[in-house]
């Protein structure tokens, strides 16, 4: 099947990443046949969370490969089977990012380890709900984990591309899982002395804009054969870009509309979440603006109108136009990259594409 450059997100290429994934858990499942019914919950919450994403990390790998190798032939089947597994990469780090952050909602439902309690209240289990429903989605997380890697070499792919691969595909696991680390740091750390810019910074760099973007863009044009200066620029670019996408990502985590997100507005703040937004909003606040806002950060107990609050001392801190132009000349950066690299015109147009589809977003 071939997909559009000019719209590298278009529902065929959702289409074609969820039933490969679909494939998989088939296959996974003749595996765990003998356990019986046991594992429903598993697969239930694998299949809704398949198909509430964007498919970002996929879409970039995909179309890094159509930019090193081009477009005149159709990218080998396996090619969309390894994009496809950076989504439960994906997955297990937003399962794990959930339980850490003590998240309730996610995709427009109940985070995994809700669901698990949920399914542990409603099938009269014995023991603490609660726990039970932490120690399920623990091991969900891991299971997602395990699976992303068993997908790739599950592929039939030449061994020389899957060799030149191999180096992104164990960076993004690393990175993302220090990320995360990183990023539990950061919002543990007190305010004082503490360069909150900076630091966030560093947390966007490993958790979202390597494993969002750059290395699935590698992992991509590694499959395509890509030579090291490519290589090396995809990197810049898709750095560059994956900042954009956190910071829109942060924004919306304030300002964006529940029924698109999927999660409720507010949520980053009751979890103490010190964005790029927030440090801007710091900066840029009145003193006592900026007390009360460390005062709400990280409060579970924050009401509707308390969030209402926070995000007016935001709005009038002038953090919403500062994130704004720094969305945008991170994004501006990553297209002078790109349009300085030797890639195929089908991969260029599709990763412009995607830059457009990073920062414009409502979701």
């Amino acid at each position: 099947m071939r997909f559009d450059c000019h719209d590298p997100l278009s529902s065929e290429f959702v289409s074609a990443i969820e039933a490969a994934l679909d494939r998989y858990f088939s296959t996974e499942r003749d595996l765990l046949a003998p356990v019986g019914d046991r594992l429903d919950p598993v697969w239930e919450q694998a299949q809704h969370f398949i198909r509430g994403g964007k498919h970002i990390r996929p879409a970039f790998c995909y179309w890094g490969y159509v930019a090193a190798a081009g477009y005149e032939q159709l990218p080998p089947a396996a090619v969309l089977e390894i994009a496809a597994s950076l989504d439960l990469l994906h997955l297990a780090a937003l399962v794990h990012d959930d339980l850490i952050d003590q998240s309730d909602s996610r995709r427009g439902g109940p985070s995994a380890h809700r669901f698990f309690q949920f399914w542990h209240n409603q099938n009269g289990l014995r023991a603490d709900d609660a726990h039970f429903g932490r120690s399920a989605a623990l091991l969900f997380g891991d299971l997602l984990l395990s699976w992303s890697m068993s997908m790739v070499e599950q592929t039939s792919i030449a061994a020389d591309r899957l060799k030149r691969a191999r180096p992104y595909l164990d960076a993004v696991r690393t990175e993302v899982l220090a990320g995360q680390y990183l990023d539990l740091l950061h919002q543990a750390r007190p305010f004082e002395g503490v360069d909150l810019l900076r630091e966030a910074g560093l947390v966007m760099g490993f958790k979202t804009a390597k494993y969002t973007v750059a290395r699935p863009l590698q992992i991509g044009a590694a499959l395509g054969l890509a030579a090291s200066g490519v290589q090396q620029g995809l990197s810049a670019f898709g750095t560059h870009v994956g900042y954009a996408f956190q910071m829109r990502d942060d924004l919306l985590g304030l300002f964006g509309d529940p029924q698109i997100t999927g999660k409720p507005t507010g949520d980053d703040l009751r979890e103490g979440k010190k964005t790029v937004v927030i440090g801007y909003a710091l900066q840029g606040a009145s003193a006592g603006d900026a007390q009360r806002l460390r005062l709400m950060l990280g409060d579970p107990t924050l009401t509707d109108d308390q969030v209402d609050e926070a995000c007016q001392i935001v709005q009038r801190s002038g953090a919403v136009e500062a994130t704004e132009k720094a969305i945008m000349t991170e994004a501006t950066a990553g297209m002078k990259y790109l349009q300085r690299l030797d890639i195929s015109p089908t991969g260029a147009d599709a990763l412009s594409a995607l830059v457009h589809a990073c920062v414009e977003r409502i979701a």
